[in-house]
């Protein structure tokens, strides 16, 4: 009989569901390295569809999601300057009049209800700090030295030079890092707060792909 309530439980002998959370710097490939796990073990992928389906579970419009997407709650930074140390996710407004905060708490029901339905890979969202609970929850964070991500971000043409991609990098990176920051109890690339991190440029990315799908093995996560 499967137990919906527990994702340890097994249904006629299968393993249970995981979840790969990847974080990244931006320009580092760790969206292509997430596209290609979640390809290669046969299991969901979610990045900006995260979005659209927490939108969904909010009763809102997924652009608003597109907007707000891991970037630092600003209005929040006086409400909880005084938390202790309590992260507002448990801070929710409801859908009809859904902020920041709400919008933390509808992507962490969405990541929550479905770890314990399916496996899947998950790019960004501090997905790692939301399933810290999950016992199947593998953690990695992609990076890469600035000029190879310069190269990847000019490459597909995000920036018209090597210049401006440097400075989109350093500005996404700090969105990035005041997010994860906030909402969890980490540091955003810290590799403390991370089972695995990787530099992509090391090695070609199917080779990466492989080489994260044998610490899986080598977890039990994967056969």
């Amino acid at each position: 009989m499967k137990n919906d309530d527990n994702p340890t439980s097994t249904v006629h002998g299968e393993r249970p569901p995981f979840v790969i959370t990847v974080g990244r710097q931006f320009g580092s490939g760790g969206r292509v390295l997430a596209k290609a796990l979640a390809e290669s073990l046969g299991i969901a992928y979610y990045d900006k569809e995260l979005l659209v389906e927490s939108a969904k579970h909010a009763g809102v419009n997924p652009d608003f999601f597109e907007k707000k997407d891991e970037r630092f709650p600003t209005f929040l930074q006086g409400l909880f300057s005084f938390s202790m140390g309590v992260t507002p996710m448990c801070y929710y407004t409801g859908a009809s009049s859904i902020t920041d905060d709400g919008l933390y708490k509808s992507i962490s029901d969405f990541l929550q209800h479905t770890a314990q339905e399916k496996s899947f890979v998950v790019v960004g969202r501090s997905a790692d700090y939301i399933l810290r609970n999950h016992p199947r929850c593998f953690n990695i964070f992609v990076h890469a030295p600035m000029e190879e991500c310069v190269k990847r971000i000019t490459g597909r043409n995000d920036a018209i030079d090597a210049v401006k991609a440097e400075a989109m990098a350093k500005k996404t990176n700090k969105w990035r890092a005041d997010y994860y920051n906030f909402f969890t109890d980490k540091t955003w690339g810290d590799a403390k707060s991370y089972d695995l991190t990787l530099d992509s440029s090391l090695l070609p990315m199917e080779a990466n792909v492989e080489l994260v799908k044998t610490y899986l093995r080598l977890r039990g996560f994967i056969d």
